[in-house]
């Protein structure tokens, strides 16, 4: 299945201007947002805000992750300032490359922390105006690193919601990847990725591919007397390849693509599409990945998993009854009054001591059992850690569906007393409106994407074991190596299901909703 060869479908996506077209209306709904985050009721279930942003926008990207794939990078505003950056930048001599130290995800990791920690530290989802800076910031810091740095920096190495999509995306159905292998063989300009430095001088040109990039074209140009350089050169006039160094031929899943398309307008043969695969595929293999390297060998990668899938859990737990009586006690043995100490020791014990701890053992466990002694523990613990993935988005899914099941209907009575402020509207807000769902059908909803999520854990565990280097052949050696993290998976199943259990906060909603067990 090739989304792009639908007949309504993938003709308006191979239309140039589908990207802008989707980006427009999200533009004017962020600037909205802002408005009403700034000047609207500061109350956070009546402004448009805090529930669009902390209920809508969490709610619909997970589904389109899980339906779909990267779909709210496709159509993401904040490429509209880099766009303008863009512009700029190469009007100002084409700015520089990502310094080496940064071109990794460690920022983007520090990033998200720091967000999470915010995000309770401050109530960020009960603040309206907090809320419209943070979009606004979000603007700011997209055009300001943009204007700097090529290479779509932005996207690729700072932005805190484009590496939640990344991470998403892993267990998407859907993957833009070339269609017939051979067609790429034969090509020589190789459009897809050398129209993005075709305007550059030669030097720089040469340097926008990988080492491996430029040995794999080298081949293509050993009968001829044209240079690669020359080549990228001249590039098929007014194509712009991927920003990201995703070079389609040697791309494999889902990883940085912000399914932007430039590719598939690029290709002047018309092969690369938007194509169905295995959910959860690309986490089992570990092939060298263009513009990424090895999975195995990325440790920066393996540290944002392990982030977003225990980071799922520890946002979740942030909103139960049971974290207050432990933040109290934390308060009382540090002897302050603030939350933050108490907070950040969660944090530090949530997202750093506690999964260490359990991934080095899982990872020891492995390598006694699966017959993997000869490889060092941290290669180990990378090349298994995706395993969790799919349990870590299915807590993700879980935990925001509660808030979008449970107050979906309020931005019918927001969007009218926000027309209504603005004299647009003058009948009463509906303000009983919020539940899409009976109430009693909330836990086993969101036990359902639990299991789901374990099942893929326990699926990708087990076919990582499969497809592991010599060493772990048979079944025995398989299963031994793979039961390590399939304890780990259960273990935060049942830590998921009693987090649903509890009696839950009820962020950005004017109804209370009663625990799942009461």
């Amino acid at each position: 299945m090739d989304l792009l060869r639908w007949p309504i479908l993938g003709g308006f996506l191979n239309w140039r201007h589908a990207r802008t077209t989707m980006q427009v209306p999200l533009l004017v709904v962020a600037a909205l947002i802002v408005f009403d985050g700034l000047v609207g009721p500061q109350l956070a279930p009546k402004n448009l805000a805090t529930v669009g942003v902390w209920l809508h926008y969490r709610g619909w990207v997970v589904l389109a992750l899980l339906v779909a794939g990267n779909l709210f990078c496709m159509a993401c505003p904040f490429m509209l300032p880099r766009q303008a950056a863009r512009w700029l930048r190469e009007r100002r001599g084409g700015g520089r490359n990502v310094p080496a130290l940064l071109r990794n995800k460690w920022l983007a990791v520090g990033l998200v922390i720091v967000f999470l920690f915010c995000y309770e530290n401050f109530s960020l989802w009960a603040s309206p105006w907090w809320t419209a800076w943070i979009v606004l910031g979000y603007f700011g810091v997209a055009f300001a690193v943009d204007a700097s740095f090529r290479g779509a920096a932005f996207c690729k190495h700072v932005c805190p919601l484009g590496q939640f999509n990344f991470f998403g995306s892993l267990i998407s159905p859907l993957e833009i990847k070339v269609r017939e292998a051979g067609v790429c063989e034969g090509c020589r300009t190789k459009d897809c990725i050398t129209a993005e430095v075709k305007k550059r001088s030669g030097r720089e040109a040469s340097a926008g591919l990988t080492v491996n990039d430029r040995n794999r074209l080298k081949p293509r140009f050993r009968n001829t007397k044209t240079s690669i350089t020359k080549q990228i050169i001249g590039a098929r006039p007014g194509a712009r390849g991927c920003e990201l160094a995703l070079f389609q031929p040697r791309k494999a899943g889902n990883m940085d693509c912000t399914f932007c398309l430039d590719c598939v307008h690029a290709c002047p043969y018309d092969n690369v599409g938007l194509i169905a695969r295995m959910p959860t595929a690309e986490l089992w293999t570990d092939p060298f990945r263009s513009g990424i390297g090895r999975f195995s060998k990325r440790t920066d990668l393996a540290a944002l998993v392990m982030l977003f899938a225990f980071g799922s859990f520890l946002n979740a737990f942030a909103m139960i009854r049971p974290v207050y009586g432990v933040q109290a006690a934390l308060a009382r043995w540090l002897g302050t009054t603030s939350r933050a100490p108490g907070l950040a020791l969660i944090f530090a014990l949530g997202l750093g001591a506690l999964p260490v701890a359990m991934l080095t053992a899982a990872a020891a466990a492995s390598r006694a059992f699966g017959g993997l002694r000869w490889e060092p523990l941290l290669t180990v613990m990378r090349r298994y850690v995706y395993s969790l993935a799919p349990m870590g988005f299915g807590m993700w899914l879980a935990h925001y569906a509660f808030h979008f099941l449970t107050g979906g209907l309020t931005i019918v009575p927001v969007a009218q007393s926000f027309l209504a402020d603005s004299g647009l509207y003058a009948g009463t807000p509906a303000w009983g409106l919020g539940p899409l769902v009976p109430t009693g059908w909330l836990f086993p909803i969101e036990a359902l994407m639990l299991y789901l999520g374990a099942f893929g854990s326990l699926i990708v565990a087990f076919q990582i074991s499969v497809h592991a280097p010599a060493g772990v052949q048979s079944r025995s050696k398989v299963l031994g190596a793979a039961a390590p993290w399939m304890l780990v998976c259960l273990l935060m199943l049942g830590f998921g299901l009693w987090i649903m259990l509890q009696p839950m906060e009820m962020r950005g909603t004017l109804l209370l909703i009663p625990a799942a067990g009461s």
